[in-house]
């Protein structure tokens, strides 16, 4: 049996045969989206995009949370195969975090590498990010519910260890959700300042899983629509809107301890530093937005297009003023706006952190965009996503987006270098 306390010091033999065996699986995975992300990286500089950027893999907490956020995502979420058992799932932790640990570092997923092997034996590196540097890459691991139990079957001896929080969401009002872009046992969030980076990340620990897991979904995203760091300015979505102005920031620690990160007295112990994730894919209907008057879109969202600013008045980080009306009294922001409904004042105080993007998933059969915004949030109970997701039922911006795509996980705390991410569930 696996220790999992045993340090990993590179891919195991199962990693290794999937490395050698899963190329044409790894490509299948990428599915139409990779044509995206060619588009994507057209016209960009990749000596301008944080060629000194490298985070560590290893820490006190995973990065890709309160990390800058970077420009560009993939999102991949997998489920265990039939007939694996807890050593597999053991090994596969150990040698995706093995190969994350090298390649946020800008180096490849093993010491031979793309072109160092045999020349009689696929490659253990893709070899698409040489050259390349890390680009500010980080990866993040996270736990489904369905790992710890599905359909009544304890499969890997963790389910008394699933966090009480950690169930399916509920159904929300508006929800048109596709089972093939919903849930999964793992996820990983790859999010990097070069598109070619960040797939490649995905491309490379699917093929290590090959035999133990496999891709049930995933998802590229471009233009992040939040910011982590008072540096970051606001970006915007594909509403044209500034997205994200009041988010929790890196250098907030108490906001972090009270709204992100599990602490030691929530349950289960092993999560503590960790943080629970969740993913909505959020289609917008484009073109009926795009014939919205100005003044109604402004009124929709709460907010002024141009500068970002509270209809109430200021600008983008004047605090919003509920209570101020017009001169017939009626209030400057209305009450079915998204930026009233999601504020904390109406919310118990409840706060999440941010980190979506937008995503152009070419058209549809009706010739319209397929596109809208990845969100992705961190918080340190799941019902604070549910209690804002709720209350924005009577959003007036509904009539223009469709959530179609949903999913859960616990993000476990940061590895100690040489272990890996989630040794604390199975110590």
């Amino acid at each position: 049996m696996t220790d999992p306390s045993e340090a990993s010091e590179g891919v195991s033999r199962r990693g290794l045969l999937g490395l050698a065996l899963g190329a044409g699986a790894a490509g299948i995975a990428l599915g139409a989206g990779a044509g995206a992300a060619a588009g994507v990286a057209v016209g960009r500089s990749r000596e301008r995009e944080g060629a000194a950027s490298a985070y560590a893999f290893f820490g006190e907490h995973q990065a890709g949370i309160t990390t800058p956020v970077q420009q560009h995502l993939h999102f991949a979420s997998f489920d265990m195969m039939a007939r694996t058992d807890r050593d597999d799932l053991i090994s596969l932790l150990q040698d995706w975090s093995y190969a994350a640990s090298r390649m946020t570092q800008g180096l490849e997923v093993s010491a031979t590498g793309a072109v160092l092997g045999s020349p009689q034996a696929p490659p253990d590196d893709t070899g698409e990010a040489l050259g390349l540097p890390a680009a500010g890459l980080t990866i993040t691991i996270g736990f489904g519910p369905t790992l710890f139990e599905l359909d009544g079957t304890d499969r890997y001896g963790i389910a008394a260890q699933r966090p009480d929080g950690l169930r399916k969401l509920p159904a929300f009002l508006g929800d048109d959700l596709d089972p093939g872009a919903s849930n999964g046992d793992l996820c990983i969030q790859a999010c990097a300042d070069d598109p070619q980076v960040a797939v490649h990340a995905i491309r490379n620990l699917s093929r290590i899983a090959f035999g133990r897991a496999t891709i049930r979904w995933s998802q590229l995203g471009f233009g992040r629509t939040s910011k982590t760091t008072a540096a970051q300015a606001t970006p915007r979505n594909l509403f044209g809107f500034k997205d994200g102005t009041a988010n929790i920031l890196s250098d907030d620690a108490a906001a972090l301890d009270e709204y992100v990160w599990a602490a030691a007295s929530d349950s289960p112990a092993w999560l503590a530093g960790g943080s629970y994730l969740v993913a909505r894919k959020i289609g917008m209907i484009i073109e009926s937005w795009d014939r919205v008057r100005l003044a109604e879109q402004d009124a929709i969202i709460g907010r002024d297009k141009g500068e970002g600013a509270p209809l109430s008045g200021g600008d983008e980080f004047t605090e919003p003023d509920f209570a101020r009306t017009d001169a017939a009294g009626t209030p400057l922001i209305s009450a079915t706006s998204h930026v009233r409904l999601a504020h904390p004042e109406f919310n118990g105080g409840i706060r999440i952190l941010r980190r979506g993007y937008n995503f152009v998933d070419g058209n549809t059969d009706l010739g319209r965009l397929d596109a809208g915004l990845f969100f992705l949030s961190y918080q340190r109970s799941p019902e604070q996503f549910v209690t804002l997701q709720r209350a924005l039922s009577t959003d007036t911006m509904n009539e223009y987006i469709r959530h179609i795509g949903s999913g859960i996980w616990a993000i476990p705390p940061g590895a100690i270098a040489g272990s890996f991410v989630g040794a604390g569930l199975f110590a």
